[in-house]
């Protein structure tokens, strides 16, 4: 008797499942920002208070409920400033394609179209060239190449290049003696676009620590945008590649060509 008259109170329509299914959707993408960094155990304790807050107010403990609800209506303000970069890091994912096409995103067949009209002739075999001989005499590089999401405000970092894409003009650049080679050259299209470009850092705490600050460079960038980054190793030549937060290294050659040839075609 007293389930039936519970039931009776409880509707669900197909509004409450796409109210659901939206907010679980969220919170994963939130959890994979802060996954693998100190901020991941502040989520977890946030996300136990507030489900805590729901129980209380389901229960109408009202003086308990008052207590929690002013704690996390003020508390929304202090975790803006806690959470500032993964913050960022969040908006930038809703405002990038990479969230609604990324290998990744459960919309990314919304634009596979678009994705496939939008890949641009790269010179695909210079870059693999270029990686090759700068692998054998161990000359450190990081290429970024761009694909849908503008890489503006990084290029602002480097110098104007703007040349077409060759393997004797990368391997130039990233020349130990040559005034850009420190930093990471933009690549968008078929051109050169900008050298000794600054990128952002990972903050993964299980970053492989053999791995240097070219790789955690390449990592950080292709956290909070779509491109695809190359990195050879000024330390053991290897190849690595890294694309949605996903880093492989040391690499072959044709391993180089193949990821390059589903991302850009060829």
């Amino acid at each position: 008797m007293m389930l039936d008259i519970l039931l009776g109170f409880i509707t669900f329509r197909w509004l409450d499942a796409l109210d659901i299914l939206i907010v679980a959707l969220l919170l994963y993408q939130l959890y994979n920002l802060v996954r693998g960094t100190a901020a991941v155990n502040i989520f977890l304790g946030i996300l136990s208070l507030y489900l805590l807050w729901m129980l209380v107010r389901a229960l109408n403990m009202q003086l308990l409920d008052s207590i929690l609800g002013q704690f996390i209506g003020v508390g929304v303000l202090a975790l803006i400033v806690v959470f500032q970069q993964e913050v960022r890091r969040f908006l930038l994912l809703i405002g990038t394609s990479g969230f609604m096409n990324g290998r990744r995103s459960p919309f990314r067949w919304l634009n596979f179209g678009k994705s496939l009209r939008n890949r641009d002739s790269l010179n695909i075999g210079a870059i693999v060239s270029a990686c090759l001989n700068m692998a054998q005499t161990s000359t450190g590089a990081i290429m970024v190449l761009s694909r849908e999401n503008s890489l503006q405000f990084y290029i602002n970092t480097g110098e104007d290049i703007d040349a077409a894409v060759s393997t004797k003009i990368l391997e130039s650049i990233f020349y130990k003696n040559s005034p850009l080679h420190d930093g990471a050259v933009i690549i968008s299209g078929n051109r050169i676009v900008a050298a000794r470009c600054v990128l952002p850092v990972t903050d993964d705490d299980n970053f492989p620590a053999h791995l240097g600050m070219r790789h955690r460079a390449a990592v950080g960038l292709s956290e909070s945008s779509d491109a695809v980054v190359i990195v050879v190793s000024e330390q053991s030549g290897g190849i690595s590649i890294t694309h949605d937060g996903e880093l492989e290294y040391d690499i072959s050659p044709k391993r180089l060509r193949d990821v390059l040839e589903k991302a850009f075609g060829g």
